[in-house]
């Protein structure tokens, strides 16, 4: 799919919103230096493209109890188109999966989990490895500290004018 086409002011736009999209239509009108039924509009636009995909809250989970960050690696047995769509389909499903990335080379796939201890790991690496067939080989590495994370996508600079 083509990217969509988008001028300085929805790139500005964007990197308001991804910052916080929680500010007021107003608020975002005066950050981008814009009258706000125009943001409005193109806030609209953005939605109904689908380039605002959703809007969420990142909460601190940490704040929430204890926390372990695992990073999976797994290679399949077969790797076919179907064989890759089933076990993507399959793992998408596991709540504790936060993140899914097929990747190349090395292992098919890189799964990010987050879980509360190594009981609950292990419990989630029987359940979700053990009994997938087409799972050939899991490797993981245990987070001991979160230097940086941020959900924003990159946007490209806004041209000089």
């Amino acid at each position: 799919m083509p990217p969509i086409n988008l001028d300085d002011l929805d790139l500005r736009i964007l990197g308001v919103l991804q910052v916080d999209a929680s500010i007021s239509n107003l608020e975002l009108s005066r950050r981008v230096h814009a009258s706000a039924p125009t943001c409005l509009r193109r806030v609209r636009a953005l939605r109904d493209a689908g380039v605002i995909a959703r809007q969420i809250a990142i909460i601190d989970a940490a704040k929430l109890g204890p926390t372990l960050n695992a990073v999976v690696e797994v290679s399949l047995d077969r790797q076919t188109a179907e064989d890759y769509d089933a076990f993507e389909s399959y793992i998408c499903e596991e709540p504790a999966i936060t993140q899914c990335y097929r990747v190349s080379p090395g292992p098919d796939f890189v799964l990010i989990a987050q879980v509360r201890d190594m009981a609950e790991y292990d419990d989630l690496a029987r359940r979700l490895f053990k009994s997938a067939a087409n799972v050939r080989n899991v490797r993981t590495f245990f987070s001991t500290r979160l230097a940086k994370f941020e959900a924003n996508a990159r946007i490209p600079p806004v041209r000089a004018g």
